[in-house]
C-alpha cells in the first residue's frame, strides 16, 4: 500500500463528507469531555515537533468521540508577545525599541506601522499549520477558531485582569527582576525558566579594606561571580548565624599575604588558592560582630553616601565562597531585601540597552558582560584582586533573544501569585498528571517555590495592561469596551484596543476629578495563552459565552510538550485559580522533547530539522504518529529519523494490511458471504477461540490505557495482537482459508474490524481506507466513517486467560523446538525420530 497516496484520498473524502463536524453533531447531546487547544504562534513555519504535540491532541478527542462523547476542538492562535517583535524587528533590521520609536516621524505613528507589521507577521503562517495540521489528520476547528489579539479576546483578558486588581492581587512595585536589556522590558519567573545557557563567567575573591573598628587594616575577603555589579556596590553581607574568623594570612606573594575576614568554616580557600601560604587564624567570632563595620568599596565611578558597610543576610551560606557576598541592591533581588532594611541607596548605573552610562570612568558605554575583563584587569593592578578562575554555569538569557538577562530593579505590574500559593498547591493535589513524577517534582517545586508574577512589558504588540491612573495616583481597571466607553463619554465599542489607539482615551477620577490616562504597559504574552478557557469564548461579555464555559470548565484533559511546565501549564492554573477559585483542567499530559535520530535536539542552526509536510509525504502521516504515539514513552524525549519511521511501518501497518490483503484476496476467490458474527457458534475451533480471546484482551487492554493517556501501553497490546493474528492465526489456518471456509473468514473480518476500530484514534488514514474499502462494501448499512462508529465493547465470555496461557506455552515449546533444530542443523521440515 502507497500511505502517502492513500492518505490524501482519505483527506479528499473526510473535506467532501465534512465527516469531523459529522462527528461532532452525532455527538451533540451526549456527555461533554472538553478539550483544550495551546494556541500556537504563526509568525514561524510549523516543525515537526508541532507534529508530536498535535498527534496526541488528535488521539484522546477521537477515542473519547468513540466512546459516546461530545468533544468540541476549537483552534486557537497566539498572537502577541516578544516572538513575534523580534521576528519583525529582524526582518525591518531594527535593534530594541530606540529603533522601533523611530520607523515614522512621531512616536506613535511609529508603534502604528510597527504593530500593523506585527500583525501581518502573526498571519503569514497561518496556511502552512493549517495545511501541517490538516495533512498529519488533527481533527480541530479551524473554522470557528480563536485569536488572541482579537477585539473580543482582550476585553476577555481586561475583565480578569480587573477581577485580580479588584481582589488586590494586581500592583505595581519596584522590585528586582529579570530584565532583557536587548528588548528593553522584564520577564517572568516562567519565561526565566525557559532560557538558560551555559556560559563562562570569571569568579573572583576580592579585597575590600576594612577602614574603621577593631578590624580596621585587614580585610573583608568578598568572592562574586559578577565582577560588573562591583561598581555599584554598597554593602558586604554575612549570615548572622555564622562563625566568622580574623586570619593573618603570610605568603611569598605580596599580593596574597595580609589580613582576611571570613567564614571560619571556608579558611582553607586561602590555601586553595595559594598552597605555599600559612593561614593563622588570630580570633573568631559571631556573624554579629561585623555589623556595620565599614569598608572601603572596590570602585568609586558612581556617588555614593551613606553606604558601605557590613549588613546580616541569612541567605549568605558557607557551601562556596568566603561566607561574605558583595551587595548591589539594583541588581540582585536578594540584595535589594536585605539593603533596604538598613535605607542603603540603590544605584544603577546602567542604561536601558545594557550598556554603562557614557560618563562613567573606565567602563563607560560598555555592555554590562563586556566589562568584567576591564573590571578584573583594574582590580590586579590595584592589587585588590585576590583570585580569579573562570568557571562554566548556566545563566538566564532571553527565551526569544538569547541575550544575557540583568536582574535589575525597576518598576513592574505583578500579580501576587505568593497570595494564592496554598490555592495553586490544593488545585495541583487535585491534578491529574502524566507522568506522576511532574506533580511533586517539576511542578510541585516549582509551587513550593513560587514568586509574584511579573505582568507587564514596556513593548509594543500585546494586549495593553487595562489601567488608568490620575495624577494623584488613583488607579482604576476597566473591563471592557462598554466600560471605557461610559467612563470616557466617547464610543470605543470600533476602537483598536491595541497600542496606541487604547493610550488615547481618558477618563475622569471618580476619587478626585481630575484625568485619568492608562498606563504605558503592555502584559506578558502569557496570560493571553492561559486566559484562553474563557477568553476564546468572549467571556463574560459575549451572549451565551457564560453558559458555554460553565459546561466546558474545566478541561477533562491539555497535553504539550514538557517545556510547558512553567509555561502554558502554569499559567492556566495560576489563572483559573486567581479568577474562578480552581484550575483550568483536570488531566495534563507531559510530552517529552523531540530530538534527531542522533540524540540531539532539533534546531535550524544544526540543519537536523527534518520538515513535517515532506517527512509525512515520504513515509506517511499514519507512520509517523504510530511512531511518535507507540515507540515510546509519551513522556520520553523520542528520536525521530527516517529508519526509525520505517521499521514501525514494516512491523505493524504493513502486516495488518497484509492481513486485510489476505482476507481480500481469499474472499473474492471463494463465496464469502457476510453473516454476523457469532461467538457462541459452537463449531469454533479451539484456535477460533483462542484469536477471539486475544482480540478482547487487546481492546481491554488498549481501552484501559487510553483511559489513562498512555498510547505507548495501547500501541504495545495493538502491535502484539496484530503480529499474533497474521503470524500465527493466519498461518495456522491457511488451509480453511485455501478452502473459502466462511465461518474462518467471518471471524477473521470480525476480527480485522474490531481491531480497526481500536487503531483508529491512533492511525486515523489506514483504517479509514480499510473502513471504506471493504466494511462499507460488505455491510452497506453501516456507518459512513469509521470516525462514527463507536469503540468495541469487551465481551467477557471470550476472555480466556487459560487458553491465552495454554497457546503462549505451545508458541514457547515451538521456538525452543526451532531453536534446538538451528543449533543441530537440522532443517526444519526434516522428521526427527524423538
Amino acid at each position: 500500500i502507497d500511505l502517502p497516496k492513500m492518505e490524501h484520498q482519505i483527506i479528499a473524502f473526510w473535506d467532501e463528507s465534512d465527516v469531523f463536524h459529522k462527528t461532532l453533531k452525532a455527538r451533540h447531546d451526549s456527555p461533554l469531555w472538553t478539550f483544550y487547544e495551546g494556541p500556537p504562534t504563526a509568525n514561524g513555519l510549523p516543525g515537526t515537533h508541532h507534529i508530536e504535540a498535535r498527534v496526541f491532541k488528535d488521539l484522546f478527542p477521537r477515542y473519547q468521540t468513540m466512546k459516546g462523547k461530545y468533544v468540541p476542538r476549537k483552534a486557537g492562535w497566539d498572537c502577541h508577545g516578544l516572538p513575534v517583535e523580534i521576528a519583525v524587528e529582524k526582518e525591518l533590521g531594527l535593534n530594541g525599541k530606540g529603533d522601533i520609536e523611530k520607523i515614522a516621524p512621531t512616536v506613535t505613528q511609529s508603534i502604528i506601522e510597527f504593530n500593523a507589521k506585527c500583525k501581518s507577521s502573526v498571519l503569514r503562517h497561518v496556511d502552512a499549520f493549517t495545511q501541517m495540521t490538516k495533512r498529519m489528520g488533527f481533527w480541530v476547528d479551524f473554522e470557528d477558531a480563536y485569536w488572541t489579539m482579537s477585539s473580543e479576546y482582550i476585553e476577555s483578558v481586561w475583565w480578569a485582569l480587573a477581577e485580580i486588581f479588584n481582589k488586590n492581587l494586581l500592583v505595581q512595585d519596584h522590585r528586582v527582576a529579570p530584565y532583557c536589556p536587548r528588548c528593553g522590558t522584564g520577564l517572568s519567573d516562567h519565561e526565566l525558566a525557559q532560557g538558560y545557557e551555559n556560559i563562562t563567567d570569571p569568579s573572583i575573591y576580592v579585597k575590600f579594606p576594612i577602614t574603621e573598628g577593631e578590624f580596621a587594616g585587614a580585610n573583608f575577603l568578598v568572592w562574586t561571580t559578577t565582577p560588573w555589579t562591583l561598581i555599584s556596590n554598597t554593602a558586604v553581607a554575612y549570615n548572622p548565624e555564622v562563625q566568622y574568623s580574623l586570619v593573618d594570612f603570610s605568603s611569598e606573594n605580596p599580593e596574597h599575604s595580609g589580613k582576611y575576614i571570613l567564614a571560619t568554616d571556608l579558611v582553607s580557600v586561602l590555601n586553595k588558592v595559594d598552597k605555599a601560604g600559612v593561614a593563622k587564624i588570630l580570633q573568631s567570632f559571631p556573624g554579629t560582630k561585623l555589623e556595620k563595620t565599614k569598608y572601603a568599596r572596590p570602585f568609586s565611578l558612581v556617588e555614593l553616601d551613606n553606604a558601605n558597610f557590613a549588613i546580616p543576610a541569612e541567605y549568605v551560606t558557607v557551601v562556596d565562597g568566603t561566607g561574605l557576598v558583595h551587595l548591589a541592591p539594583a541588581f540582585g533581588a536578594d540584595d535589594f531585601i536585605a539593603c533596604r532594611k538598613y535605607g542603603l541607596p540603590v544605584i544603577n548605573p546602567l542604561n536601558g540597552d545594557g550598556s554603562f552610562d557614557k560618563k562613567l570612568e573606565l567602563i563607560g558605554g560598555l555592555f554590562f558582560k563586556d566589562a568584567d575583563k576591564v573590571i578584573v584587569k583594574d582590580l590586579r593592578a590595584r592589587n585588590i584582586l585576590f583570585y580569579l578562575q573562570n568557571y562554566e554555569h548556566s545563566y538566564p538569557h532571553c527565551w526569544r533573544c538569547h541575550t544575557p538577562l540583568i536582574y535589575y530593579a525597576q518598576p513592574s505590574w505583578y500579580i501576587r501569585t505568593t497570595a494564592i500559593k496554598d490555592n495553586l498547591i490544593r488545585e495541583n493535589e487535585k491534578t491529574d498528571w502524566h507522568p506522576e513524577t511532574i506533580k511533586t517534582g517539576r511542578y510541585g517545586d516549582w509551587l513550593d517555590n513560587n514568586i509574584d508574577w511579573a505582568l507587564s512589558r514596556n513593548r509594543y504588540w500585546g494586549t495593553p495592561l487595562p489601567i488608568w491612573r490620575c495624577e494623584n495616583n488613583h488607579l482604576r481597571a476597566v473591563s471592557s469596551l462598554q466600560e471605557l466607553s461610559n467612563l470616557s463619554g466617547k464610543d470605543c465599542s470600533e476602537i483598536d484596543p491595541h497600542r496606541p489607539f487604547v493610550d488615547e482615551i481618558s477618563i475622569t477620577c471618580e476619587k478626585c476629578n481630575s484625568e485619568m490616562w492608562r498606563v504605558p504597559e503592555v502584559i506578558d504574552c502569557w496570560f493571553d495563552s492561559g486566559a484562553m478557557p474563557f477568553a476564546q469564548l468572549g467571556y463574560p461579555h459575549k451572549m451565551g459565552s457564560k453558559e458555554i464555559f460553565d459546561k466546558t470548565y474545566p478541561a477533562n484533559f491539555i497535553c504539550e510538550a514538557i517545556d510547558q511546565t512553567r509555561g502554558w501549564f502554569y499559567t492556566l492554573m495560576a489563572i483559573g485559580t486567581l479568577v474562578f477559585e480552581k484550575s483550568s483542567y483536570q488531566t495534563v499530559l507531559c510530552l517529552g522533547h523531540i530530538l534527531d535520530k542522533d540524540g540531539r535536539k532539533m534546531s535550524k542552526h544544526l540543519g537536523n530539522v527534518l520538515e513535517p509536510i515532506p517527512l509525512m509525504d515520504k513515509h506517511g502521516a499514519d507512520a509517523v504518529r504510530w511512531y511518535m504515539l507507540a515507540a515510546g514513552s509519551p513522556w520520553a524525549a523520542r528520536r525521530v529519523g527516517h529508519d526509525a519511521i520505517q521499521e514501525v511501518v514494516r512491523k505493524t501497518l504493513l502486516t495488518y494490511w497484509n492481513t486485510i490483503s489476505f482476507f481480500t484476496l481469499y474472499a473474492n476467490a471463494g463465496e464469502f458471504k457476510f453473516e454476523k458474527f457469532n461467538p457462541k457458534n459452537p463449531d469454533l475451533t479451539m484456535m477460533d477461540q483462542w484469536i477471539l480471546a486475544e482480540l478482547h484482551q487487546t481492546i481491554k487492554e488498549a481501552d484501559l490505557a487510553y483511559e489513562n493517556f498512555d498510547s505507548q501501553v495501547a500501541g504495545k497490546a495493538i502491535a502484539e495482537f496484530v503480529d499474533d493474528l497474521s503470524n500465527w492465526y493466519v498461518r495456522r489456518n491457511r488451509r480453511r482459508f485455501w478452502d473459502g471456509e466462511n465461518l474462518a473468514l467471518n471471524l477473521l473480518y470480525y476480527c480485522l474490524k474490531e481491531i480497526s476500530l481500536v487503531m483508529a484514534p491512533m492511525v486515523p488514514f489506514i483504517t479509514e481506507h480499510f473502513w471504506q474499502s471493504l466494511v462499507r462494501k460488505i455491510e452497506t448499512n453501516e456507518f459512513e466513517s469509521i470516525h462514527l462508529a463507536l469503540f468495541p465493547d469487551v465481551e467477557v465470555d471470550l476472555l480466556r486467560p487459560d487458553l491465552i496461557s495454554q497457546v503462549q506455552l505451545a508458541r514457547r515449546l515451538v521456538e525452543l523446538g526451532r531453536a534446538a533444530r538451528a543449533e543441530s542443523k537440522i532443517k526444519i521440515r526434516q522428521p526427527l525420530a524423538r
